[in-house]
This record gives structure tokens, C-alpha cells and sequence, in this order.
């Protein structure tokens, strides 16, 4: 039977070139179909002709270079390319399990003193001298491997005189390939990377990728700083920044990542986390509008996150069985969290008045009601965020295990979760107290049982009590 005809699906297509789905993705010579409410598909004999195309005039088919470099992105290649050399690799062992060989080159890992881990590149260069080279870069495995598949390469080059053309981009050409064809296919919550490279390709405009400096960098943190923004959110600038150029250099876009040089905020010090009072609540409550009273009541007594709340559908509140299933989570997973009796009474009474709408939230922002509401009750700095904070620190100081807390905010770690808890001052003051109460209670008691001993001979509690003493 002929398949030429046959439409494959991105996984299918990427199986059959033998590299990873998101190589897929980003290849926009790639010739495919794209089917509305389906996505891309691609014909067999469109991507015999594609890899034809490629390697006509380039490297020889049958070379051992062109059969490293076809398999380097595929799932497990490592073990292929072992197969193909049939062991005769020196690197073939792997000495550690922080070690990992392809055949033609190896990565390991290594801690820094500070415990900073550091990937290294293990390769024979053009000369056929062996190199172990540190990857500033480097983040993870796929980012080390990419780099010695990098590194291997232009020693090929270098080898046999091959001279390959650079690529030229500018920042707004490669930040709209990474938007859609990395973040909007990776993230679900890519909205705020969004807005962040908005603001990045306006600094940027028209500067070559390759042209952007340390210097420039840290030009456009101060003015994020002036503009208003905390040191935190600029880290969020500098993360998006890194993860964006360690990407043009696995595509050959960059051979440094500018951001290396740039150090990032601590954010040690500026934790805004607010925990509000039971006056404060009642406060907050009595200035806001209806949508955003119950928008309050539901964070409080959830710790759902305001986008969670906002897309909470009605389909999703089970109030027989005093649930709510969370479908649009931070993770991507679906967690249940149960419906105390307080904010049972408030979802009833809310369903229950002819309610039609499709959403349990009226409104699809309350960002303006939320900022008149907190300014009419004088809690300035108080953020929507905080109500998860509140929540949590309410259940520890009922007594409530962290990992229950953990299952309910949906935390992926207990370390996550113990930041959302908070102890006020009383508390502390009260836990301190009871260390001065527990001393002094057996300073009395010594100084007691000493007089005791001296001045009542006859005690017939008088062993008992000097046990006691010698044990204190």
C-alpha cells in the first residue's frame, strides 16, 4: 500500500526525521498542512523532498558526521550513535552517574564550592587533543548536550575547511519565533511573557540580536526600575531574557548569553506577603461590590489564585457535594478543594437568584473594584495575591498539617507551601513566653525542693522529690 499520501501528525513527523517534536515546531521551512481546529500535519513524500533538499550539495549521506548530527535531538540518541560506532569510543563508560557519553563526545556535571552545578563538555578537538570545557549557558542536560553537538560540529568545520554562513537576526525577528513557536506551544500561562516581551522588543527595537550587551541589559533593568517596577518583577525580565538567548545559541543565533554577566536581584528582602486581619477582611468587605465580595470570600476560604477564580465555571462547583474542581491551575493539574460552610451559604444564595451566566464571577477583571475597595478601607499595599497568604497562615494557626495545605493551594512541594505561611508577631511573643513560663515554673521548683530538703528531715516524700530534682 502506497503512504505517500498520508498525513502525519507533528509526534508522527518527528519520529520520522528522527528529531524532537518541538525541532518540529520551530522549523517553519518545514513544509506541512495546517488544518483549522486541528493543527499542522505534514506528507511523507513533502518531507522526503524537504531532507533532499537540505543535504543536497552539503555533506555526504552516507558520512558518519551526517548520521551523528541527523540523531542528536531524537529521544535516547545517545544510545543510537553508541550502537553505530560499536563501542570503539575511549568516552563509551560513563564514570559517574552525573556523566553522560554520545559516542563522540560526553557531558558531566560538577558543584562549585558554593554548590553552584556547572555542566562540562568532554571532546576530542580538530587536532584529535582531547578538551573538557565548562558551559556557562548550560542549565540542564538538553542545553549541555545541545552545546557539545554545537561544539563537535565546528570542530568538523574547523577540521575540513568548511566556512558556514552566520545567521543575522534582530531581537523583535527572534522574540516573535520564540513567542509562538516556544512559548504559546510550552506554557500554558504565557500571557505574562507576553506583555513582558512587549516591553522588551519596544527597548530593543531594531537592535541585532548579536549587538545586545551586558551593558544594554542592565540599561533596560534601571529604566524598569524607574518605571515602577520591583526588583523581583525585573528578575522576571532577566529570567525571560536568559531562557530566550539560550535558545538562539541552540540555534546558532548567539554564541555568549549576555545575561550571564548580569547578576540578579536578591529577592530575600523584598517579600510583600500580606496577611490581613479578621477586622481588616470585615473592612475590606463592607467597601466592595458585590462580584468582588464574593471574589474575596472564595480566595479566603479556598486559596484559589484570582485567574483560578475568575475562569471558575459553575459546571465545576459541586454544591451537593460541597466540592470545587480547579481545571485552569498554574501546573496544568486539576485539584478538588472542599466548600466549608461558610461559603456554601454564599455560593447558594449567589446560584440561586435566577443565576444564568456561565462563570461564578461576574466580571472578567476586578481590578478596578479591588483598588477603589482597598483604597475606601485604608490597607494600602494589600495585594489580591495576599488572601492566598491569609489563607494558609489561618489553617496553620488552626492547627493544620503542611501537607494538607500543600494538596489544597495545589504546591508541587511542601518548601513551595511553607512560603505562604506566616506567624504574626503575637504569635511569636506567645511562643517566647512559653519558654519564660516553662523556666521560671522550674527555677521554683528547685529552689522548693532545696529548701525542702534542708528544712523538712522527716518528708516521707523526700527520695521522691530529690529524684525529681536530680533529673531536672
Amino acid at each position: 500500500m502506497n503512504n505517500t499520501g498520508k498525513l502525519l501528525t507533528v509526534n508522527e513527523a518527528a519520529e520520522y526525521l528522527n528529531c524532537h517534536p518541538q525541532s518540529i515546531y520551530r522549523n517553519n521551512e518545514l513544509p506541512c498542512i495546517v488544518i483549522p481546529g486541528i493543527g499542522k500535519r505534514f506528507r511523507l513524500d513533502d518531507l522526503d523532498g524537504y531532507i533532499k533538499h537540505k543535504t543536497r550539495g552539503k555533506i555526504p549521506d552516507n558520512s558518519l558526521y551526517n548520521q551523528l548530527f541527523s540523531l542528536t535531538s531524537a529521544p535516547g540518541f545517545d544510545k543510537i550513535i553508541s550502537s553505530k560506532l560499536g563501542g570503539i569510543c575511549e568516552m563509551a563508560k560513563a564514570k559517574t552517574k552525573a556523566r553522560y557519553n554520545f559516542g563522540y563526545g560526553a557531558i558531566y556535571q560538577r558543584k562549585t564550592k558554593k554548590g553552584k552545578i556547572r555542566w562540562y563538555l568532554d571532546y576530542r578537538d580538530a587536532t584529535g587533543v582531547r578538551q573538557q570545557k565548562v558551559v556557562d549557558h548550560a542549565t540542564s542536560r538538553d542545553e549541555a548536550a545541545e552545546a557539545l553537538r554545537k561544539r563537535i560540529q565546528e570542530e568538523y568545520d574547523r577540521k575540513n575547511g568548511i566556512v558556514r554562513k552566520k545567521i543575522s537576526i534582530t531581537f523583535n525577528e527572534f522574540s516573535k519565533v520564540y513567542l509562538e513557536d516556544y512559548i504559546k506551544v510550552t506554557r500554558k500561562n504565557w500571557k505574562s511573557d507576553y506583555y513582558r516581551l512587549k516591553k522588551l522588543d519596544s527597548f530593543f527595537i531594531n537592535k541585532q540580536l548579536k549587538g545586545i550587551t551586558p551593558m544594554s541589559i542592565e540599561k533596560f533593568r534601571s529604566g524598569r526600575l524607574n518605571a515602577g517596577n520591583s526588583k523581583s518583577t525585573t528578575n522576571r525580565y532577566l529570567a525571560l531574557l536568559k531562557k530566550m538567548f539560550n535558545l538562539a545559541i541552540q540555534e546558532g543565533c548567539l554564541e555568549k548569553n549576555p545575561v550571564q554577566k548580569v547578576k540578579f536581584f536578591s529577592e530575600e528582602e523584598t517579600s510583600k506577603e500580606r496577611i490581613i486581619s479578621i477586622e481588616e477582611e470585615k473592612r475590606l468587605l463592607s467597601e466592595s461590590c458585590d462580584h468582588l465580595r464574593l471574589a474575596i470570600i472564595v480566595a479566603l476560604n479556598t486559596g484559589m489564585r484570582k485567574t483560578e477564580i475568575l475562569n471558575l465555571k459553575w459546571k465545576n462547583v459541586d454544591l451537593s457535594s460541597k466540592t470545587i474542581k480547579v481545571e485552569k491551575t498554574k501546573s496544568g493539574k486539576i485539584r478538588f478543594i472542599p466548600i466549608n460552610e461558610f461559603l456554601l451559604s454564599k455560593l447558594e444564595r449567589e446560584h440561586g437568584e435566577k443565576c444564568k451566566r456561565t462563570n461564578v464571577i461576574r466580571l472578567i477583571s476586578i481590578r478596578t473594584a479591588f483598588e477603589n475597595a482597598r483604597e475606601r478601607s485604608d490597607l494600602e499595599g494589600l495585594r489580591f495575591h495576599d488572601f492566598r497568604h491569609t489563607f494558609a497562615t489561618r489553617l496553620v494557626r488552626k492547627g493544620v498539617d503542611v501537607e494538607t495545605i500543600r494538596s489544597i493551594l495545589g504546591h508541587s512541594t511542601i518548601s513551595v507551601t511553607q512560603r505562604y505561611m506566616h506567624s504574626n508577631s503575637a504569635q511569636k511573643k506567645a511562643a517566647v513566653d512559653l519558654l519564660n513560663e516553662e523556666t521560671a515554673n522550674k527555677v521554683d521548683k528547685k529552689e522548693n525542693l532545696l529548701h525542702n530538703s534542708y528544712t523538712e528531715k522527716n518528708n516521707p516524700e523526700k527520695d521522691a522529690v530529690s529524684s525529681l530534682f536530680s533529673v531536672n
